[in-house]
């Protein structure tokens, strides 16, 4: 027979069945309110009685229901997280940020993950309501959304990209300053034929990689030739057809900046099987870092996006917005460093 805790009384529960407050009460031999005062934290209890309590509770295995709690006091310890793919490191990191500091704030983190459909995304936003979070962090796929949640008065805090500037608050990076340096970069050690491959130019990450991309070829007085900003795809399949068809070409480009993680590790693998050697056959830059970017020889020069920190900067602009309901939307927008490796140089014909 199992062990009671001194103090307590033997309460016997139905096999299988959870414990309940009222077990907990019972074993205590105190009332389901004093019970619930001292398992909560709300309201005096005598520290003895707290004790006992809790050691009642222990011995019992009583786990509270976290789902009635949420219905009686119409709020919840919980924060809805929705990314677009967790098979992507930037993501995984940027849930992990979100997860160390909703933890330390006495929340759970609730993870939902899309898979780039906006079906998909409603269809978690509908559970985050019905569940009752406290508010919601996501990296949107369209306006659609955050329009659903904010009819349902539920907080949101847009990260990495945006749709609803100005109607909710956002956590980005600085990607057109980031763009502008790693292109500048190519400019300046002699590059001419900078290609850069890019899944979207309509959300605001893709976008402003694209202008910063422009923006140092005008700061170089470079001519832009159009042709060489192509679309690369969603996964690193598409990509990687899409590269070699752009490496394999007479006129090929002495240098790729691949505006994702995804997207450079097509690159990668196209000069491997066409046999181009980087970087003295082809200089690669990526935007956003990779654990792989650091195991292949060359490394790959990379901007280096703090996935983490932009979670933990999300959760703390959440927490904002829940204690501050009226204040103004704003945007907060993040630096992001370059990780310089070994992959570019001067283009071979330079």
């Amino acid at each position: 027979m199992e062990a009671v805790a001194p103090g307590t009384r033997a309460v016997m529960t139905t096999a299988g069945r959870r414990a309940t407050i009222k077990d907990v009460a019972e074993a205590a031999d105190v009332s389901r309110s004093t019970a619930s005062r001292a398992l909560t934290g709300r309201g005096y209890v005598a520290p003895a009685v707290r004790e006992r309590v809790r050691r009642a509770a222990q011995t019992l295995g009583y786990v509270p229901d976290a789902m009635a709690r949420n219905l009686r006091q119409q709020v919840s310890r919980s924060i809805g997280v929705l990314v677009s793919d967790l098979r992507n490191s930037f993501y995984a990191d940027l849930a992990s940020g979100i997860s160390q500091q909703s933890r330390r704030r006495g929340y759970a983190m609730m993870l939902a993950d899309d898979n780039g459909s906006v079906e998909a995304e409603l269809e978690a936003a509908e559970t985050f309501v019905a569940l009752r979070v406290a508010g919601v962090i996501l990296t949107p796929l369209s306006t659609d959304v955050t329009e659903y949640l904010g009819r349902h008065r539920i907080p949101v805090i847009e990260v990495d990209r945006q749709f609803a500037e100005g109607t909710h608050d956002a956590v980005v990076v600085d990607n057109k300053t980031a763009a502008e340096r790693v292109t500048g970069s190519l400019l300046a050690a002699g590059h001419r034929r900078i290609s850069l491959l890019i899944d979207e130019m309509d959300w605001t990450t893709g976008r402003d990689r694209l202008a910063g991309y422009r923006a140092a070829f005008h700061a170089a007085g470079v001519p832009l030739d159009d042709a060489l900003v192509v679309r690369g795809g969603w996964d690193v399949g598409a990509a990687l057809g899409v590269a070699r068809e752009l490496l394999g070409s007479p006129d090929r480009p002495t240098a790729v900046f691949a505006a994702n993680n995804v997207l450079a590790e097509g690159v990668w693998r196209a000069a491997q099987a066409l046999g181009l050697r980087v970087p003295e056959d082809l200089s690669l830059v990526s935007f956003d870092d990779a654990p792989w970017m650091t195991m292949v020889r060359p490394g790959v020069t990379a901007v280096a996006q703090d996935a983490v920190a932009l979670g933990e900067a999300a959760v703390a602009q959440m927490f904002e917005r829940i204690q501050n309901p009226d204040s103004p939307v704003r945007t907060v927008m993040l630096s992001a460093a370059v990780a310089q490796r070994g992959s570019t140089a001067p283009p071979a014909t330079a």
